[in-house]
């Protein structure tokens, strides 16, 4: 049955959500800058706007990456660090309620987004008959509702059918959320052009859309059961990722790491990302230094960019790069687990009875210009800037800087910041501010003079190695297991700035390898959590985490959105199992 879900909730709910993060109808991209003036753009630009507030760590980004198996973020220290009321250890323990802070405030941003993309296209198609660019603007704006919409979906099992303000919305649930949504991306896709670069719904992003979304539609249309990959939905993902791959307009990045670099914007393996380009100074680098210990301070330039010790990589997903390479570190086998920006000098490397006491010495110099610290995944003793407390200057020498093994300063003791494998929920002596290996995937924004703001990287939310691999995992499910051997094996090799480390091909495919490599190649982005279930592993035990109840796949539907229109029975429905 279709529920009407009430125009005036929806209004409360964007009111309160702007009234606390202070969200602007920003502008996003090159042929929307500030000075834009015509109606056209002044109506795509809100609905655009909130998406880099609504993919950061506290709602997007943490509701996707802690529930996975990838990540975990216990609380640090005295235990009270990273706490938050317990809202990130429900989410990787699957335990999650309908009050959780990340599910609501993640609601409410996407909620925004939709109710945005409604109004601009209510103000577009009174133009659309006569000026063709506001037609296709009304194009992109359904496009980018219905990519909106499959978040929902993803998330909480749920579409809104909405066409203007005026209306109430419908809620839509499994088959009928589904076919919306396709027919919606169908009806446009073939208006949109892919001329504005990758801050803005194209004819590819559409095309990459409806691959995820067929590849996906098994569980959309059953979310608690077992997926039944249809031969036709298989069909369709080939059909629309040979459109991307056909285009010859994108290409896969040769150094992994370049992806997610500041300047990312222009790399061709980039088809839909978050424009964050410092045009409004309205960006954020929290993808840059959530996991970085705190204690680390990436820029020469800003002696208070520090990172946070936040989450860490689980050992689960560690130990599945060892399995894979063996006896071989996965750092010197694989471009896309670790770059190294700079080398400790052997004679340094030996901290044997080095203390911070007595490692006045210990030291080696860099230029701070170009100092960029490692990327990938962090493991072991690191090395960096060091200064007497945050916001002081580093420590130099005739002009260059000192980089020393980090100190971490806390809680009356002094000790290197040492990354260990281990790291979990349980042991209440396991709190240490350096616990787990960490992740440095995004670049450090080298504008950032916080390490919180000013982020340069564009969120990257589609790109083209995603599309050979859900071409891959297609054939792979039609029985094909030849071609998606040579799709993954096209991706591994791709990767060649660091020759010693491309990935080498495999031999053979399967349903499990191609978990893992999709594992490896988007580790620490958005799509763990979707993957997990696809493959039948979200149930599965791993650090922390023993609940293996279905139900769990979909987030709770916010208890607040579900008091605030309690006076229409039936309107909408908790999900199963909150």
């Amino acid at each position: 049955m279709k529920n009407k879900f009430l125009t005036s909730i929806f209004s409360l709910s964007v009111l309160a959500l702007v009234g606390c993060t202070d969200l602007e109808e920003s502008v996003i991209d090159e042929s929307l800058d500030a000075q834009t003036t015509t109606p056209v753009e002044s109506f795509i630009a809100p609905a655009y706007g909130p998406l880099s507030d609504a993919f950061t760590h506290t709602k997007n980004y943490g509701l996707q990456l802690i529930s996975s198996d990838q990540a975990i973020l216990p609380p640090r220290g005295s235990g009270n660090d990273w706490y938050d009321g317990g809202k990130y250890i429900e989410l990787h323990q699957h335990t999650t309620t309908t009050t959780n802070v990340v599910v609501q405030q993640t609601w409410d941003a996407i909620r925004l987004m939709l109710s945005r993309t409604v109004t601009a296209i209510e103000k577009l198609q009174p133009l659309a008959a006569t000026n063709p660019n506001a037609a296709k603007a009304v194009a992109e704006m359904r496009a980018l509702r219905a990519y909106y919409n499959m978040l929902m979906l993803d998330y909480w099992g749920i579409a809104f059918k909405k066409d203007n303000t005026g209306q109430n919305s419908e809620v839509l649930r499994r088959q009928e959320a589904v076919s919306y949504i396709e027919s919606e991306f169908l009806a446009v896709v073939n208006d949109l052009d892919n001329t504005k670069g990758p801050g803005r719904v194209s004819q590819a992003a559409v095309n990459g859309f409806l691959a995820q979304l067929y590849l996906n539609a098994a569980v959309y249309r059953n979310p608690y059961g077992t997926p039944s990959f249809a031969a036709g939905d298989m069909d369709k993902v080939i059909e629309y990722t040979n459109k991307v791959i056909n285009s010859g307009l994108f290409s896969l990045s040769a150094e992994y790491f370049a992806i997610f670099d500041d300047n990312n914007h222009s790399n061709k393996e980039l088809i839909f990302a978050i424009d964050q380009r410092q045009d409004l100074n309205t960006s954020h680098n929290r993808l840059g230094y959530w996991s970085l210990s705190g204690s680390q301070y990436p820029l020469a330039a800003f002696p208070k960019a520090n990172g946070t010790d936040g989450p860490a990589i689980t050992s689960d997903f560690y130990k599945t790069w060892v399995q894979a390479y063996g006896s071989t570190d996965p750092a010197q086998a694989d471009a896309r687990f670790y770059k190294e920006n700079f080398s400790v000098p052997s004679n340094l490397q030996d901290l044997t009875g080095v203390t911070p006491a007595n490692d006045g010495n210990h030291y080696f110099l860099v230029n701070g210009a170009t100092y960029e610290i490692n990327r990938g995944i962090q493991r072991g003793v690191q090395w960096g800037l060091r200064n007497a407390s945050n916001g002081q200057p580093f420590q130099t020498l005739n002009g260059q800087y000192k980089i020393y093994p980090i100190i971490e300063q806390r809680n009356g003791f002094v000790s290197y910041v040492n990354h260990t494998l281990d790291i979990d929920l349980e042991n209440p002596n396991n709190k240490d501010y350096t616990d787990g290996y960490r992740v440095s995937k995004y670049q450090f924004s080298r504008t950032s003079d916080t390490g919180r703001n000013r982020g340069n990287a564009d969120i990257v939310l589609l790109r083209l190695a995603d599309i050979y691999l859900m071409r891959a995992e297609a054939q792979l499910r039609k029985g094909n297991a030849g071609a998606a051997l040579a799709d993954v094996n096209l991706v591994r090799a791709s990767r060649t700035a660091r020759p010693n480390v491309t990935p080498p091909a495999l031999t053979v495919m399967n349903l499990d390898l191609l978990y893992r490599e999709r594992g490896f190649e988007f580790y620490w982005e958005y799509s763990r959590r979707t993957d997990m279930i696809r493959f039948g592993h979200y149930e599965d035990a791993y650090t922390s985490k023993t609940n293996t109840d279905v139900r769990k796949r979909l987030f709770p539907i916010p208890q607040s959105t579900i008091d605030g229109a309690s006076s229409v029975p039936g309107y909408l429905v908790q999900n199963e199992g909150y």
